[in-house]
């Protein structure tokens, strides 16, 4: 296991093989159903991972934000929607942008488009972003005076060509079950072709655009949708294990964590490895408890998971406390080093910003 000896402090692990696949996986369910497959980035945020996907056929991606965007674009991509309400304090690089490349942006009032109208100097396609169902942000897909109101200020603005209607299907994380994440992806998808037909009827063409991993990891069918848009898929993590969306075998990323402390009396294994590298996001235990990662013995081949209740129970910002069983208490001692998976790997990626590869290998993350 030569990569454990270049673990000196909290590290991601990246599996290179599950990662592949995942990426494989995605790509051949959207070839079947004939759609775009535009994935978000903004969870490995690595150029040298974005240039996996361009084997698979890949050439338009999703970040969440004008400096990912700028550092994508250093990186060689050329056609990138940036899936957050467009900032317009940000209008030079926005600008700048547009020159290099296709660029998408998100807008969900008539008022936005006017003020980019101001200050644009290049040519962008324009998304409307809708809310249906997750309640986060966009135009309510019910409401057809907005919608309307906002894609005519789009047709009046030389800079601004109507790509179509976007949405984040963010409530199938709560869906509970498989079958849960396909009612409500859905459910989804029937709301978005409906606000389609509303923009038809008025004569607005616009494709439409599905986010969410768990949505296109598990639907059944594309039918009615242009392109879509998972990010997590990438590497995946317990929440969509949990969810259903994946097995645990195809989680792609593992942080590794020395052991700085043992108290075999309290059942504890404190790793260095906190908040700072996990986030506080966390899952119900299988005792109740509260679970901010599952526990997995590091080999030469990956990782093996140990028992369910073999967890992370408590986080500070460095600290990590691991509620372990008497078999991994006699085994581990002080300056091993145990591997953790994720509870949400987007944050987890976002808060190390490098990766260690099995084979030795280090990839960073772009700058932003």
């Amino acid at each position: 296991m030569e990569y454990l000896d270049l673990i000196e402090r909290p590290t991601l692990l990246l599996d290179r093989r599950k990662v592949l696949a995942n990426i494989e996986r995605m790509a051949v369910r959207a070839e079947a159903a004939g759609v775009r497959l535009r994935p978000h980035f903004k969870t490995h945020q690595s150029a040298e991972i974005g240039a996996w996907f361009r084997d698979y056929g890949v050439a338009a991606i999703t970040v969440s934000s004008v400096d990912m965007a700028l550092g994508f674009a250093a990186a060689g991509w050329d056609d990138i929607t940036i899936a957050f309400p467009v900032n317009l304090r940000q209008m030079a690089a926005i600008n700048g942008l547009a020159e290099r490349v296709r660029l998408g942006l998100l807008v969900e009032s008539a008022e936005t488009v006017r003020r980019l109208d101001e200050q644009l100097t290049a040519e962008v396609s324009v998304w409307l972003k809708i809310d249906a169902g997750y309640g986060r942000t966009g135009i309510h897909w019910e409401n057809e005076v907005a919608l309307l109101e906002t894609a005519a200020a789009v047709s009046e603005v030389n800079h601004l060509k109507l790509a179509g209607i976007l949405t984040h299907s963010g409530q199938t994380y709560g869906a509970g079950s498989a079958e849960g994440v396909r009612r409500v992806f859905g459910e989804s998808v029937a709301r978005m072709k409906r606000a389609q037909a509303v923009l038809r009827e008025q004569g607005f063409e616009a494709a439409v655009s599905m986010g969410d991993t768990p949505g296109c990891s598990l639907a059944d069918s594309f039918e009615g949708l242009d392109e879509i848009r998972p990010g997590n898929f990438v590497f995946y993590d317990l929440m969509q294990q949990q969810i259903g969306a994946c097995r645990l075998d195809d989680i792609g990323v593992a942080l590794a964590c020395p052991v700085v402390a043992l108290h075999s009396e309290r059942g504890r294994i404190v790793i260095y490895g906190g908040a700072v590298h996990f986030s506080k996001e966390l899952l119900p235990g299988p005792d109740g408890g509260l679970n901010f990662g599952r526990v997995v013995a590091l080999n030469e081949n990956g990782w093996t998971p140990l028992g369910e209740e073999v967890r992370v129970a408590s986080l500070s910002q460095e600290h990590g406390i691991i509620q372990a069983d008497g078999d991994l208490l006699a085994s581990v001692k002080v300056g091993d080093v145990l591997g953790v998976l994720p509870i949400h790997s987007c944050l987890t990626a976002d808060l190390l910003r490098r990766y260690l590869t099995l084979e030795g290998g280090r990839i960073e993350c772009i700058n932003k």
